[in-house]
C-alpha cells in the first residue's frame, strides 16, 4: 500500500498512507497528569482522535506508547518497513535522548515532533529538543490538536515536497518554495501564517494552501519569521518578512516578480497588507525600500487595523505585545506598520472574513475595508456567511476553492 509514487510536481516521493504515532514517558497518564498543562483527554481518547484525523486525510494511523527509551527505539526501527511517516511525542526524552535522535535519523522517514504544551515557555531544560533537528517539523503548544496538525503536515508534504531555503542567518529565517513544472515565468504567492505573531504557530498552517496554489500554476513561498517568544515583534518580525519577500529576487527560479501576491491569514493577514504598503514607507522604517514590490494582497480574517485590534483586545493583548505598547505610547510604531494607518496601500486587495469568526470578529474587517475604500484603494470584500476563523485556510474546503479562484484574478 505504501511506497514511492509520482507527486503532483512530477518528482518521486513516498506518499504518506500509513503513519505511526509514538508517545513516550508519562503520556499514559494523560487526563490525570497536570490537566492544566496537558488537558483532560486520556491517551486512548487521543489515539482514537488521531485515527479519525488520519482517516479524514486517507491515512491509516497506528499508535504505540512506552515509558522506556529502548522500546521506543525498537518501534522506530520497525517503522522503517511498516509506515510512511512518524509523529513522535517523546516527552522528556526529547530533551536529552541522542539515542532517539539517531534512531529517527537512521530510518530516513519523515517525522514530526509534537509537544502538547508550549515547551518554549516552560522550564529551561524543556526549551531545547535534541530530536527536533532530525524531524521535518516540530509542533508544540497547540494542545492535542498538535497531533492533527502533524498528520496534516505529513500529508501535504508527501503530495508536494518543498525546497526549504534560508533567506537569512536566523533560525526562523527560512521558507518553503514550490515551483510548478513547465514553462514560466510563474506568478508568486507569498504565504504568511497567523497565530497572533506567537511562537506555537508556524508555517505548517499554510501547507495546504501552498500545495493547492502550486497546483494552480503559482510558485509558492511559504515563509517562516521570528515570533514573540523567539526574538520577534517590533521590528524583527517585520524585518524578517521584508527580507523574505526581497529574497525572491535572488532565487534562480523562473519567477514573474511583476506578479507577486502576498497571502496572509489572521496576524499573517496584517503582514500581507503591510508588505503591500512597503513602497510608501520612509527609508527609516522597518522593511522599507522593497526590492520586490507586492502587486496585490490577500488578507484572510486579517488583523488589518492594529489600533482597532488593540481596542478589541484581539489575541488577549497580542497587538500591544507585538508592538511593545499601546497606540497612545507607541504611536510611531503603529503609524509605521498599521495597514489602516498606511492607507491607501495603492495595490488591489482581497479581504475575506467569515461571519462566525470568534478570534478576529467580522466587524474588524468591515472597519478596515470601509477605511480602505474611503482612501481610494481597490478592495474586494468577500463575506463568508457562517464561516469561522480557521476554515479560510482549509485547502480541502469549498471555502478555500472560492478564495483561490479570486486570487488568480488579482494579477
Amino acid at each position: 500500500m505504501s511506497g514511492a509514487a509520482r507527486a503532483v510536481d512530477g518528482s518521486t516521493v513516498r506518499l504518506v498512507e500509513r503513519v505511526m504515532i509514538l508517545n513516550g514517558p508519562n503520556l499514559n497518564l494523560l487526563g490525570s497528569r497536570e490537566p492544566g498543562v496537558y488537558g483532560r483527554l486520556t491517551l486512548p481518547e487521543l489515539e482514537a482522535a488521531c485515527e479519525t484525523w488520519g482517516a479524514e486525510l486517507g491515512i491509516e494511523v497506528g499508535s504505540y506508547q512506552s515509558n522506556h527509551e529502548g522500546d521506543l527505539i525498537d518501534q522506530i526501527h520497525l517503522a522503517r518497513h511498516e509506515v510512511d511517516g512518524l509523529v513522535i511525542n517523546a516527552g522528556a526524552l526529547s530533551h536529552y535522548s541522542y539515542a532517539l535522535r539517531d534512531a529517527i535519523a537512521a530510518i530516513e522517514l519523515p517525522a514530526v515532533e509534537v509537544h502538547i504544551s508550549n515547551i518554549k515557555s516552560r522550564e529551561d531544560f524543556r526549551r531545547t529538543s535534541v530530536t527536533a533537528p532530525v524531524c521535518v517539523a516540530a509542533i508544540y503548544g497547540r494542545g492535542v490538536n498538535g497531533y492533527r496538525d502533524a498528520l496534516a503536515h505529513l500529508y501535504w508534504r508527501s503530495l508536494w515536497e518543498p525546497s526549504t531555503l534560508a533567506y537569512g542567518d536566523g533560525a526562523d529565517q527560512i521558507g518553503d518554495l514550490r515551483v510548478p513544472n513547465g514553462d514560466g515565468p510563474f506568478p508568486v504567492a507569498i504565504l504568511l501564517h497567523g497565530g497572533f505573531w506567537r511562537d506555537p504557530w508556524t508555517r505548517d498552517l499554510m501547507d495546504g494552501l501552498a500545495v493547492d496554489l502550486a497546483r494552480r500554476g503559482w510558485a509558492t513561498w511559504n515563509v517562516e519569521y521570528s515570533r514573540l517568544d523567539s526574538g520577534g515583534g517590533w521590528p524583527a518580525t517585520l524585518e524578517d518578512v521584508a527580507l523574505a519577500v526581497d529574497s525572491l529576487a535572488d532565487l534562480e527560479r523562473d519567477l514573474d516578480l511583476a506578479r507577486v501576491v502576498s497571502v496572509g491569514h489572521s496576524a499573517g493577514g496584517h503582514l500581507a497588507l503591510w508588505t503591500a504598503a512597503r513602497s510608501s514607507l520612509g527609508p527609516d522604517k522597518p522593511g522599507s525600500v522593497p526590492q520586490v514590490p507586492v502587486a496585490a494582497a490577500v488578507a484572510l480574517a486579517p488583523v488589518a487595523d492594529l489600533a482597532d485590534g488593540y481596542r478589541r483586545d484581539l489575541g488577549a493583548g497580542a497587538v500591544a505585545e507585538f508592538l511593545g505598547g499601546t497606540p497612545a505610547d507607541s504611536a510611531e510604531r503603529y503609524a509605521a506598520c498599521d495597514p489602516a494607518a498606511l492607507l491607501p496601500l495603492g495595490v488591489r486587495q482581497l479581504v475575506v472574513h467569515g461571519t462566525s469568526d470568534k478570534r478576529v470578529p467580522f466587524e474588524h474587517s468591515e472597519t478596515y475595508v470601509r477605511k480602505a475604500l474611503d482612501a481610494g484603494d481597490a478592495v474586494i470584500f468577500q463575506e463568508m456567511t457562517g464561516v469561522d476563523h480557521s476554515s479560510l485556510i482549509d485547502a480541502t474546503s469549498s471555502v478555500w476553492a472560492r478564495i483561490a479562484e479570486q486570487v488568480a484574478e488579482l494579477v
